[in-house]
């Protein structure tokens, strides 16, 4: 694996920590400390990255490789230590790793060890020095916990802490104290999680990591959210692939009464995770995400970038103050295994059914949002209907009639006024066109089409059909 900077740096060794944190059955802490060495050189930073987990194997750093960056090579000597200990070791180990050594046998050094005197315990440090901007590292790091900690592992708890040296008010000052794992279900599931983890990203702002604001959104019950998850068989050729999805839309009724209501753009980043670590997202995915037919759902997605391995996907027709947030993670519940054919294929099938999945439970759950483009239309003509039926009933002169026409609309003959009637019959029509747009499309009837120049077609369906075909196929033992 290549690293180009120390801030890439620090990511990897983050995401190591929690890896070993997750194969521990007890609770776990990961600590980052960044300390500069002297008041005297604040840019010689001491970065310290430890876990209680199950401890490291020297194989992690070996395929670890320094590009040849001469920006990285300037502020970074290739040189890391490593502290570590397995809960069945009597020792603590220490080693010396050179990562810029081309030699491979050079690049560890085992140091003398240390007894742990008869104590069960388990964790790994790493640290390094580096000529960096205190500030700059810490808002890197920083940016990269509030993304990290959507995932709500459990039993993990995340601390980070900064050291100025001997500048007055800056020692020992914790920024981050999570899990916040105490809200949901125990046993939580990685899907509960995952929502969750989103829902505070969105609560707190996207850049605040300890504090939701209340004036903006009172509680969660103000954010509209859908999930998705899709599964690969388990046996002796897979791994059990699972790949979810989550979807939030947010938007503010009344944004004049908000203090602290930042700019909403009309951008979505997608945050990809893999086997609980952020990544940059994979090919299949970004084009699972392009293929998916987002004017069913009554989104016209403008135009998706991939920047620096993160996917922007920016919309032509949010209101103005509405935002979309999407989380997506694909996991593995055994041991990796060899790929089989077609897996990127796959990828990009579970990819998408997972999205879709999200966007239907959103749909079901929230009245009137995510109407598809057709459905928005054909509300559109339901208030000059509804006018029209109520004139026709209101002007009948059988009694008997406009009474059954009451009856129907669950109205009393005290409660008849025009608008009345009218505002019933608009609410039944949008009902059932919203009712009707929430069927699976392959499970509708056939139905004349309203306007010849509304040839409703869904183009990825044909290739939906294919992938779902390609996966079936590729899961039997031939």
């Amino acid at each position: 694996m290549n690293i180009s900077s120390v801030q890439k740096l620090c990511q990897h060794f983050i995401c190591s920590a929690i890896q070993r944190c997750r194969k521990s059955d007890d609770l776990c802490r990961i600590s980052v400390m960044l300390k500069s060495n002297s008041s005297w050189d604040t840019s010689l930073v001491r970065i310290s990255i430890s876990d209680t987990g199950v401890g490291s194997f020297l194989e992690e750093f070996q395929d670890l490789k320094c590009t040849g960056d001469p920006a990285s090579t300037e502020k970074w000597d290739g040189v890391i230590s490593v502290t570590t200990t397995t809960i069945c070791d009597n020792e603590i180990y220490h080693y010396r790793l050179d990562l810029k050594e081309i030699v491979s046998a050079r690049r560890i050094t085992k140091l003398p060890s240390n007894s742990k005197n008869g104590a069960k315990f388990s964790g790994t440090e790493v640290s390094l020095s580096a000529m960096e901007s205190i500030d700059d590292l810490l808002a890197e790091i920083t940016n990269f916990f509030r993304k990290i900690l959507i995932l709500k592992i459990p039993k993990v708890a995340v601390e980070l802490v900064v050291d100025c040296g001997d500048i007055p008010g800056s020692q020992y000052e914790n920024l981050i104290l999570a899990n916040e794992c105490i809200h949901l279900p125990s046993p939580a599931s990685s899907i509960d999680c995952l929502k969750s983890g989103l829902e505070d990203y969105v609560l707190k702002h996207e850049n605040i990591l300890n504090n939701i604001c209340h004036s903006c959104f009172s509680s969660r019950e103000h954010l509209k959210v859908g999930s998705g998850v899709t599964c690969s068989p388990e046996n002796h050729r897979r791994n059990g692939q699972v790949m979810e999805a989550v979807i939030i839309i947010s938007e503010l009724s009344d944004p004049t009464t908000s203090s602290c209501f930042r700019a909403r753009d009309a951008k979505t980043e997608v945050f990809y995770f893999k086997d609980f670590t952020l990544c940059s997202i994979s090919q299949s995915s970004l084009d699972a995400l392009t293929s998916i037919d987002w004017k069913s759902f009554g989104l016209t997605l403008r135009s998706i970038a991939d920047q620096d391995g993160c996917a922007l996907l920016e919309w032509g027709n949010l209101p103005p103050h509405a935002h979309i947030d999407i989380a997506l993670h694909c996991y593995h519940k055994q041991v990796m295994i060899p790929a089989a054919t077609h897996k990127t294929q796959r990828d990009r099938s579970f990819t998408k059914k997972a999205v879709k999945l999200a966007l239907n439970d959103l749909k079901e759950k929230n009245k009137g949002v995510l109407l598809s483009s057709h459905a928005l239309k054909i509300c559109s003509y339901a208030p000059d209907l509804a006018r029209t039926v109520a004139g026709l009933i209101l002007s009948s002169n059988d009694l008997d009639f406009q009474g059954e026409c009451f009856s129907m609309l669950g109205l009393q003959f005290q409660e008849i006024e025009g608008k009345v009637v009218e505002n019933c019959i608009k609410e039944r029509i949008i009902s059932v066109i919203e009712m009707n747009d929430r069927k699976p499309r392959k499970g509708r009837e056939d139905a004349p089409v309203l306007f010849d120049d509304d040839c409703f077609q869904e183009p990825d369906l044909l290739d939906e059909e294919y992938e779902e075909g390609e996966d079936a196929f590729s899961s039997l033992d031939l």
